[in-house]
């Protein structure tokens, strides 16, 4: 399949490595880059893309994986898509098994953060196009976090601020309508604390309810962000809390806060005395489609089809089009609860 000219790639690598770094300005999905970044030169014929996402049979990453097909067959391109499960040295053999295959772009949801230089430094070497989806990496560091914004790959996702800032406002409305007192009650904040899309939203979380909360302690529970491991870790959250009555829950995603309203429910808690925002829906639609009681009050719907098409459509328009990366660009959310998530479109597996 037909490949950038070699001398239009030699020639824009350094560019493509300054637009990365460029000030980006508002835009309605997210951040636009300031000028055009040049960096990868246009495909000629059919694109190749290939897909590679952590955790590929959760729910969400089948979805993200489902709408990266649709709009591929829209758009006549060549997908494929490759779970790394949580194998960062995978991630790692996958990118360099795509660049062999002639990839013309790359999409990363990378399992652990730390290979960002490797990826970024293979997709250089080959002068392929490189974007990222769901979470960060940096180009120059192990840890996005602590990364130069400058430095930070493209990525296509979610606004962790905003998430997390519309999770934690309707935690503050449960916590109003339940008439509890900020004396006996705790919030449990679950999430992978080397994530830097986590931190983001579950700071957003607690600023969004301490402003219309305030006086409730929060408590920080470390996790792998899967239901099992929040729920090890809230269970001993509890045992060490023996005082507390009532319990607000929120995390990086659904798994946290499901293993978080489990853990509580196993505690001898009810459902009344647990309020569950959870961050996804794809969980949390599971309690509500039980029909039985439950601590998960409400989650934010983010649909994985958005940003599998969004990621999709934005490597297709610089391959195809030479249309600079965003720096960040955005899918929309919907918060939901049991009277609301089949109406919204949240898929129940």
């Amino acid at each position: 399949m037909p490949r950038t000219a070699p001398s239009s790639r030699t020639a824009s690598a350094a560019a493509l490595l300054l637009a990365l770094g460029l000030a980006a300005t508002a835009c309605s999905t997210g951040q636009q880059s300031a000028s055009g970044d040049g960096g990868v030169a246009k495909v000629d014929g059919k694109i190749s893309i290939t897909y590679l996402q952590k955790q590929g049979d959760q729910e969400y990453f089948v979805g993200e994986a489902a709408g990266a097909e649709a709009k591929a067959a829209e758009l006549g391109v060549d997908l494929k898509v490759v779970n790394l499960g949580n194998d960062a040295n995978k991630t790692v053999s996958e990118v360099q098994s795509a660049l062999a295959q002639k990839s013309n772009g790359l999409i990363v949801v990378v399992p652990d953060p730390a290979v960002g230089p490797q990826v970024v430094q293979a997709a250089r070497d080959a002068k392929v196009a490189l974007l990222t989806s769901d979470d960060q990496i940096c180009t120059d560091g192990p840890d996005p976090s602590a990364c130069a914004k400058e430095q930070l790959v493209p990525r296509i996702g979610f606004s962790g601020a905003q998430m997390g800032g519309e999770v934690g406002k309707r935690a503050a409305e449960e916590f109003a309508k339940a008439g509890w007192s900020a004396a006996d009650t705790r919030v449990i904040s679950a999430w992978k604390q080397d994530v830097t899309v986590c931190g983001d939203r579950v700071k957003a979380a607690r600023q969004a309810f301490d402003a219309a909360v305030p006086g409730v302690k929060t408590v920080d529970v470390a996790t792998d962000n899967t239901p099992t491991g929040a729920q090890d870790k809230v269970a001993a959250t509890v045992t060490a809390n023996p005082g507390v009555k009532h319990w607000v829950v929120w995390g990086c995603n659904d798994e946290n806060v499901q293993g978080g309203v489990t853990a509580l429910a196993n505690a001898g808690f009810k459902a009344e005395d647990v309020i569950g925002v959870g961050l996804g829906a794809y969980l949390a639609c599971k309690d509500w489609k039980s029909g039985q009681p439950t601590g998960m009050k409400a989650a934010l719907f983010i649909n994985g089809k958005d940003v599998g098409a969004l990621a999709v459509q934005t490597m297709y328009d610089k391959l195809k089009n030479g249309k600079d990366f965003p720096a960040e660009a955005f899918a929309p959310t919907t918060m939901v609860d049991a009277s609301s998530w089949q109406g919204a479109g949240v898929t129940c597996g």
